[in-house]
């Protein structure tokens, strides 16, 4: 028994995406319930109008408005290549929707476009759960005490220079720092003086680099820090500033002003090294620095 329009009309109904049909003209010309669960918006404030007047409004995550450039149903209509995008909607209470929005051209028989289809899905549990990963993500990548990276943050980092290292071949510092006296200081004004001077010191460094560069706090009173491109003169100069700065900072315990200085070993990467040789030459050359009287900088 051959099946009529009524019949393919209630079985779209009865999807649970939305899914709505437009002419050439981008004149809406089918609406299904899913849509109006969706957006508030009933078929009979739909069809008939063209999603040229922005009913919808789909906009990007930065706010570009799909429907003024790059809408998909045009692009789609216009070349027949099916289309997909994560948007946001316009719901007719005012507030915005993450949808995945999925886009075919409608052909007749002999192979024309006379349209195009879209479906759309509520994406805001995915969205939710893309945010909450992301959330783990830096607080699994963030040392709890400073906020700077932590340990696997900056053997990603590391990973990241290298890869870039090999394909570009331009070189990337490395600072080893160290922090000279720590634990007397430790002794003397306690832990809470230790980790405030911690802090101060991942502050001082984050607010003193550039942005592409990378602060790692590797392990109790060390830090690295990577310098994305770098030469030996910009690598010691770098390496100074940051000496300098720590040196001429202060915390305040029980009225009496607190410092730390620093130790630093600088190394450039080589295609030779990995992580860990990097890593142990820069380190190599901080105990150099600590042992010419320390608060100073060894290049290598």
């Amino acid at each position: 028994m051959p099946l009529n329009e009524a019949f393919y009309e209630k079985l779209i109904d009865g999807l649970h995406d939305g899914v709505y049909y437009v002419d050439t003209n981008r004149t809406i010309i089918y609406w299904n319930k899913s849509c109006e669960r969706i957006t508030g918006y009933s078929r009979a404030e739909v069809v008939g109008r063209s999603c040229k007047d922005n009913l919808l409004n789909h906009c990007t995550e930065s706010g570009g408005e799909l429907c003024l450039q790059g809408c998909p149903l045009t692009a789609t209509i216009g070349d027949g290549a099916p289309r997909e995008a994560d948007v946001f909607l316009h719901h007719a209470d005012g507030h915005r929707v993450p949808v995945r929005v999925r886009v075919a051209p409608i052909q007749d028989v002999d192979g024309q476009i006379i349209g195009a289809v879209e479906t759309f899905s509520n994406n805001t549990d995915l969205f939710t759960t893309r945010h909450k990963m992301a959330q783990l993500q830096e607080v699994a990548t963030r040392d709890p005490l400073t906020g700077v990276g932590n340990r696997l943050f900056g053997d990603a980092r590391l990973q990241a220079a290298f890869l870039e290292y090999n394909l570009t071949h331009e070189s990337f510092g490395l600072l080893f720092i160290d922090l000279d006296n720590f634990k007397r200081t430790n002794d003397t004004f306690g832990h809470e003086a230790g980790d405030h001077l911690l802090q101060m010191v991942a502050v001082t460094l984050s607010t003193n680099l550039r942005q592409d560069d990378s602060v790692i706090r590797w392990g109790g009173e060390e830090f690295l820090v990577v310098l994305k491109t770098a030469e030996k003169d910009s690598l010691l100069r770098a390496a100074e500033k940051l000496r300098n700065l720590i040196e001429h900072s202060a915390i305040l315990v029980r009225e009496q002003s607190v410092s730390v200085s620093a130790s630093i070993g600088a190394s450039l990467a080589q295609l030779s090294d990995t992580s860990e040789s990097l890593i142990a030459r820069a380190d190599q050359l901080m105990y150099t620095s600590k042992s010419l009287g320390k608060n100073r900088v060894t290049v290598g």
